[in-house]
């Protein structure tokens, strides 16, 4: 990790003008701002062009280009901007159930970030798509924690593993996904990364699934089909885009995507035509 990003142009992308300190507080405001800023989308593994998890390459798509990614690429972000600022951050990688049942055993495949502030550890989590963290939660086993968008909640999961669970509207409990606590090395993320963009067994190889918090809710495009959800996850709004002008218009507007040179023509009749995915699929066969 030779490069680092640009602290003035990442602050400028999230908005963020406040102390550039290791402080809760300062986490707590940059994990709220970036993923309203940055929106979890899967363009580039869809479309068949290469996921570079280098960070000058991460850097120039989310930030400069205005693009934006999923898991590694996010967190790459996150974790390089927040160990420039003092914090302490650990890289952990997770295996995602979320949609699917609680005991499924599935590939190591989600980038979560320790942070240690003052000896006391947290997890924050800026690129898990439908479900992401609005804030970080501190890794203490059975609290529910209440953030912006949910309630989450740390819980068991035996051999020095945790399980992420969000509250259901009926208070239940839902598996999104399962931390393991050994830390990994960064290069461990590149193998992770190659199956997720480009496997046919990865969900993104063969569905397009965009995602971005907004005031009080969270924006979801599976496809053609766009969900607008309320903090407790109850649908408000539906919507299915009917032609690649609209589709075009929904990815700059309501997502703040610059496309570039992506041919969204293209793009639109492939979702048209999704070979996999449900409303209830989400990153790497979640839910969304």
């Amino acid at each position: 990790m030779s490069h680092t990003v640009s602290l003035d142009n990442y602050f400028a992308r999230i908005g963020y003008d406040g102390p550039r300190a290791a402080t809760l507080d300062v986490l707590r405001a940059l994990h709220g701002l970036h993923p309203r800023a940055i929106p979890f989308e899967s363009l580039n593994p869809f479309t068949r062009r290469p996921v570079k998890l280098d960070l000058e390459s991460v850097e120039r798509k989310l930030v400069t280009d205005r693009r934006g990614g999923y898991c590694f690429e996010q967190n790459a972000l996150f974790a390089d901007v927040l160990m420039q600022l003092g914090f302490k951050v650990t890289p952990l990688i997770g295996r995602v159930v979320w949609g699917r049942e609680p005991d499924a055993i599935t590939p190591r495949s989600h980038m979560v970030l320790r942070v240690d502030i003052d000896d006391e550890p947290w997890i924050a989590d800026v690129g898990f798509g439908s479900v992401t963290l609005t804030a970080p939660l501190r890794l203490t086993v059975g609290l529910a924690q209440a953030t912006p968008l949910g309630t989450f909640r740390l819980a068991d999961a035996s051999r020095n593993a945790l399980f992420l669970e969000v509250q259901s509207r009926d208070e239940s409990w839902a598996r999104v996904y399962r931390i393991d606590l050994q830390p990994v090395e960064w290069i461990d993320y590149e193998t992770s990364n190659w199956y997720t963009s480009t496997s046919p067994e990865a969900i993104f190889a063969s569905n397009l699934i965009v995602c971005r918090v907004i005031d009080g809710a969270r924006l979801t495009l599976l496809n053609d089909h766009l969900n607008e959800r309320s903090g407790s996850g109850e649908i408000v709004r539906q919507h299915q885009l009917t032609n690649a002008d609209e589709f075009a218009a929904c990815l700059r507007e309501r997502f703040g995507l610059n496309t570039g040179d992506i041919d969204l023509v293209d793009v639109f009749n492939r979702v048209r035509t999704p070979q996999a995915a449900t409303e209830n699929e989400n990153e790497n066969g979640g839910a969304v």
